[in-house]
């Protein structure tokens, strides 16, 4: 009787955590398509304007890597659950400086596990398609924060947590560097 329960118990507790699992995948999909809807067709910004967190700034696309997400300003855990994050103390895309973007690594990054120098990063934004082309590759402990620094270039930074398999809260950073190599004014 008592196992009984418990298998009833136990098989309760799994669909439950399947259907949270569900919930979190189809908002981030969803959430991501009416973003870039709306990114699409929303009319061109005359003069600058300060974004507010969670306003979606544009898309990232790494073509290789067949990787494409929203980037939205912030860096709250929704902003984290629903998109790239940029950091809000960082460049904005198409600024002079470093332009610093993070993401978890069992959702918009994962396929970062298989990029190289080399590969070509391209940020759509107001200002047009940015593209970058990635330098380097490194992992570091999460209090070198110096990858957060302004750069003397038009820099881009990629964050997300290492190594990809682990399971919990990862000890380490990978940090992605690339310089931008041009502007297609859209």
């Amino acid at each position: 009787m008592v196992i009984s329960w418990a298998s009833y118990a136990f098989l309760l507790v799994g669909l439950m955590a399947a259907a949270y699992a569900g919930y979190l995948i189809g908002d981030a999909h969803i959430y991501q398509a009416i973003q870039l809807r709306r990114f699409d067709h929303r009319a061109p910004l005359s003069e600058p304007h300060v974004p507010i967190i969670g306003e979606a700034l544009g898309e990232i696309e790494i073509p290789r890597l067949t990787l494409k997400a929203v980037i939205l300003h912030g860096n709250s855990s929704v902003i984290l659950r629903r998109g790239v994050a940029h950091l809000p103390e960082t460049a904005m895309p198409g600024e002079w400086g470093n332009v610093v973007l993070a993401a978890h690594r069992d959702t918009f990054f994962r396929s970062l596990r298989g990029i190289r120098p080399g590969d070509v990063i391209r940020l759509r934004a107001d200002v047009g398609t940015i593209e970058y082309t990635v330098e380097s590759i490194q992992v570091v402990s999460p209090t070198i924060v110096q990858v957060l620094e302004p750069s003397n270039s038009r820099s881009l930074t990629l964050i997300t947590c290492f190594p990809f398999e682990y399971v919990g809260p990862a000890p380490n950073r990978f940090i992605v560097r690339a310089e931008q190599t041009s502007v297609v004014t859209e």
